[in-house]
């Protein structure tokens, strides 16, 4: 079974105050939700190897660390976008590729639009950026689409999820860690969670 994590810290519950609140504007929204993908790279990236290289500082030689394996990043299109300049700013090494997928309003199944991502990837560490783990079915078929083209270490990344979103990773890619700022009540019979933050993407589009 997946590892859940959920990120208790005060200063990430501080910014998803603001994130959650319908009265915050799409810049202060926008940037809150950079801010919070930037804390919990912390977090998911706890576990990382690294290699020993000799450097020079001012002063002497030495034994420094750097990342062992290239990290990729993969938001899910659109929302996944708002989170990645905050994690990138923490891994500036990291690559970003990209994964649309649109969700069919009646059955809430995910369909592919697009999809562009380095060819090898399988000694990538993979990060999926997502930040409403819903019905669960978006990052599963994101999963799906990495696997089959040979990755092995992936971690989904969100903002908020809900149990049922929760089960349904687990249940279909148990090999993958989930790392959450929250994990809330429900989905409702539209499929958005409760009592979630509304539609991310339209808030940090400004569309709504």
């Amino acid at each position: 079974m997946s590892k859940v994590v959920i990120l208790n810290h005060p200063l990430i519950d501080h910014k998803m105050t603001k994130i959650r609140d319908k009265r915050t504007g799409t810049k202060e929204f926008r940037e809150s939700v950079s801010e919070v993908g930037g804390l919990i790279t912390y977090e998911i990236t706890r576990d990382l190897s690294t290699r020993a290289k000799t450097i020079e500082t001012p002063i002497c030689e030495t034994t420094a660390y750097e990342l062992e394996k290239q990290v990729l990043i993969i938001p899910i299109l659109r929302a996944g976008l708002g989170m990645v300049e905050g994690i990138h700013n923490i891994i500036p090494t990291a690559k970003i590729g990209h994964i649309g997928l649109y969700r069919n309003e009646e059955t809430l199944e995910p369909h592919v639009y697009y999809s562009k991502f380095p060819k090898d990837i399988k000694d990538s560490v993979i990060l999926v950026v997502d930040p409403m783990l819903a019905t669960g079915g978006s990052a599963s078929k994101t999963i799906d689409i990495l696997k089959m083209n040979g990755a092995c270490d992936i971690r989904y990344v969100g903002l908020v999820g809900c149990p049922e979103g929760v089960a349904r990773l687990q249940k279909d890619h148990p090999d993958v860690s989930i790392y959450l700022a929250a994990l809330d009540d429900h989905l409702n019979e539209k499929g958005y969670i409760v009592p979630g933050l509304g539609d991310c993407g339209d808030r940090l589009f400004g569309t709504k």
